[in-house]
């Protein structure tokens, strides 16, 4: 039998078991390290192990080496040894539950969002837009809103655009000016992300968040994992936009639970530098704010990267629970990197923390969790345990088999394509053409019959004014019973 402590399990020091308390999971976490220390292993055994406490997961995929996580690992003498060595015993090898999300819809379901659930904070993120440029991108969202016109995908984008830059003598005494640079440089930053791929983005139908919330039938919680080599090679800021999506998602749509046994779920952010990498500082404020909130919510988030300089000081102070992987020491960077790691660590009066950084072998951290009372604990040097998962991916087969087994197969396969901003507008467009067509031509006869203008134009006016006040009304009962209220990050806060 595997004799695993009630909590979840990180390794052994020379002296006890090291685990995360669940109660204290919801107080955030560091996996740090440099390249090929273990990082991957130390996040597949947490992933592994909030899923087996019945809380599900969404961890990114990166280098395309973690879906093995899905299938039972072997347990070789190398793996037995060191897991006897932490306490445990003949572990049983398993899989965990997972589903695979891929935006391009390679290597797992695809992943859309629309326009509208971004918002425009990181939609502006995302285009790198400037704060100019972002206000427009504001007003845009508010006239699409106040219109009830949908956003769903980029060619409502650039048909409200095209909109704002023809209506801007009318949308700007309401809701502010609108240059025409402004709206040229949005377009070119569109232009730039299609040819990334952003396209595959947005759209119908859309994730919702309930998606990633799923148990399986034994309770234990689903690993789900974003498929994200090609999307974070090609458009990085696209990748950090989709965490940063969910985790206003989560912040935004559920209730506060307070102090929970467990958290509800647990958001893993790979690369973590990417989330604040050229970030204005108002966004990481924001940021900064939603970390510190969520886990009110019975959301804990984890952040995975190189150095822990890579996370600003404000959201690394929130970090109760930390795994640091060796470090290198080669340059005066590096050297600082290694200072700033030690120097978040509870100090452990037996152990050089700086020194034992530098020494630390692969599979081997220091490690500080928080205890019953959410104080920290000294930092000890862990051997990790090794994870009862498969260790690297799984082949192409084996993972187009679980994507076909999978409860989500089948449902976001088709793309949908439904009325919202741009037919509308492109409907107004021809109504106003052909309009304007019958109205030159109902000119032309009357001029040929000599018919007195007075009369005509009197009906011609009527017609229009009757086109009007349908147009209003339509408006009207578009915005009766809607408000538009969004979050912290932009994305909207009810549905």
């Amino acid at each position: 039998m595997e004799n695993l402590p009630p909590d979840l399990l990180i390794g052994a020091s020379s002296e006890r078991p090291v685990a995360i308390h669940p109660k204290m999971a919801n107080r955030h976490g560091l996996i740090a390290g440099a390249t090929g220390t273990g990082k991957t292993i130390t996040l597949q055994i947490l992933a592994q192990g909030f899923s087996d406490l019945g809380i599900p997961v969404l961890v990114p995929d990166i280098k395309g080496d973690f879906s093995g996580i899905a299938l039972a690992g072997t347990l070789s003498d190398k793996l037995a040894q060191r897991a006897a060595r932490v306490g445990l015993h003949n572990p049983t090898m398993r899989g965990a539950p997972t589903v695979f999300w891929d935006v391009f819809g390679e290597q797992g379901h695809p992943l859309r969002l629309t326009i509208a659930d971004f918002g425009p904070i990181m939609l502006a993120r995302l285009l790198n837009l400037n704060e100019t440029q972002t206000g427009v991108l504001q007003i845009l969202f508010r006239v699409a809103d106040d219109n009830g016109w949908l956003l769903l995908d980029l060619k409502d984008l650039r048909s409200m655009l095209s909109h704002l830059n023809q209506h801007r003598s009318e949308i700007g005494p309401r809701y502010g000016n609108i240059s025409p640079a402004s709206i040229g440089a949005i377009q070119r930053a569109l232009l730039n992300l299609e040819g990334q791929g952003g396209e595959r983005l947005f759209g119908e139908p859309a994730v919702t968040l309930e998606d990633f919330l799923q148990t399986d039938s034994d309770g234990r919680g689903v690993v789900n994992i974003l498929h994200a080599a090609r999307l974070y090679r090609e458009t990085p800021l696209a990748y950090s936009s989709i965490l940063l999506w969910l985790l206003s998602e989560l912040f935004e749509q559920l209730p506060e639970v307070g102090d929970a046994d467990k958290p509800r779920f647990v958001l893993f952010f790979d690369e973590a530098h990417l989330l604040f990498k050229d970030t204005p500082k108002s966004l990481v404020d924001r940021i900064e704010q939603v970390v510190r909130l969520i886990r009110s919510k019975g959301v804990g988030v984890y952040f995975i990267t190189q150095s822990p300089l890579d996370v600003p000081e404000a959201i690394l102070g929130q970090l109760g629970n930390r795994v640091q992987h060796a470090l290198r020491a080669f340059t005066p960077r590096d050297q600082k990197a290694v200072r700033s790691a030690a120097q978040t660590f509870r100090a452990n009066a037996g152990l050089d923390t700086e020194q034992v950084i530098t020494e630390l072998g692969v599979g081997e951290a220091l490690v500080s969790v928080l205890d019953e009372k959410g104080v920290p604990t000294p930092v000890e040097r862990v051997m990790i345990r090794p994870p009862v998962s498969q260790m690297g991916p799984i082949t192409d087969t084996e993972r187009r088999q679980l994507i076909d087994r999978s409860l989500l197969a089948g449902v976001y396969d088709q793309a949908l394509d439904r009325e919202s901003a741009y037919e509308i507008l492109r409907h107004q467009a021809e109504q106003a053409l052909s309009e304007s067509t019958a109205r030159t031509r109902t000119q032309e006869q009357a001029s040929r019959e000599r018919t007195p203008s007075r009369s005509r134009s009197k009906s011609g006016l009527e017609s229009m004014a009757g086109s009007l006040g349908r147009s209003a009304m339509r408006s009207l009962g578009s915005q009766l019973g809607r408000a538009i209220v969004r979050g912290l990050l932009g994305s909207l806060k009810g549905r």
